[in-house]
């Protein structure tokens, strides 16, 4: 019983493969964290980019 323990604590087989697996999982959801806040953002920029260029018709629609 004691070899099988130590043999089991001491093979690494697929252990490479779990930390690929664990590290591809990160990236992805760090990925879609940051598309998340990203396209939030963008949106509010474009808005506000959008409302200037309106405002800035106007004006100078009044001026002509």
């Amino acid at each position: 019983m004691f070899n099988f323990i130590k043999n089991f604590r001491n093979d690494e087989d697929g252990a490479v493969t779990v930390d690929w697996v664990v590290l591809t999982a990160a990236v992805v959801g760090l990925a879609i964290a940051a598309y998340g806040t990203i396209s939030t953002n963008a949106q509010g920029l474009i808005g506000a980019a959008a409302s200037e260029v309106a405002t800035e018709q106007t004006n100078l629609e009044a001026i002509r």
